[in-house]
C-alpha cells in the first residue's frame, strides 16, 4: 500500500508517518518502480503499536526500547517492565505538577471576583509581578521536553 493508504488504515497523518520513518521507528519501506513508498501489514502493525504507545504519552526513546523487544520476541522482558515502571513514575510526577498548577491557577483566579477595567484587574496585576526567583533561568538538568516536564534522561543511558 502507498503512504496515503497506510495513513487511512492507521488514522495517522502522512507527515507523522514520515517523521517516524526518519526517527527509525518504522522500517524504510520498499519503493515501487514509480518511486512510491510501498508499505505492508508489518508497517500497519508497527504503526498501530507506536500510536498506542504515544497515546500513553510515551517518549520516542521509550518506544524505541519497547520496539527492540518487539523485534526480539525471545528476549527477557525485564527492561520492558522497567520502561513501564519508569513511565508510571513520570505520569505520577506530572499529575503532581498539574495539581500544583491547578492550585496556583485557582489562587490567581480568586484574586478577582468581578469585572473591572484592565488596569485595575488583580489577575493581570499579579501576572505582571513575578514571584521571587520565578524568572531565573533553569539549569539544563531542569529543562524538560516530554510529559509536561517530567521525563529526564538518566545519566549514562541512551535508551
Amino acid at each position: 500500500m502507498k503512504i496515503g493508504e497506510l495513513a487511512v488504515a492507521t488514522a495517522t497523518q502522512i507527515e507523522t508517518i514520515r517523521f517516524y520513518e526518519r526517527e527509525g521507528l518504522i522500517p524504510t519501506p520498499g519503493r515501487s518502480t514509480g518511486n512510491y513508498r510501498l508499505y505492508d501489514d508489518s508497517h500497519v502493525q508497527r504503526l498501530i503499536f507506536i500510536r498506542r504507545c504515544r497515546g500513553l504519552d510515551m517518549a520516542l526513546d521509550e518506544i524505541r526500547t519497547l520496539l527492540r523487544f518487539t523485534d526480539r520476541p525471545g528476549a527477557d522482558c525485564g527492561e520492558v517492565n522497567q520502561v513501564l515502571d519508569d513511565h508510571i513514575g513520570h505520569v505520577a510526577a506530572r499529575i503532581k505538577e498539574l495539581r500544583a498548577l491547578e492550585t496556583e491557577l485557582r489562587n490567581l483566579r480568586s484574586r478577582c471576583q468581578s469585572t473591572s477595567p484592565g488596569q485595575a484587574c488583580a489577575i493581570l496585576q499579579e501576572l505582571n509581578h513575578p514571584q521571587a526567583g520565578q524568572l531565573a533561568p533553569l539549569p539544563a538538568s531542569e529543562v524538560h521536553t516530554h510529559v509536561g516536564a517530567v521525563h529526564r534522561r538518566k545519566a549514562g543511558t541512551h535508551a
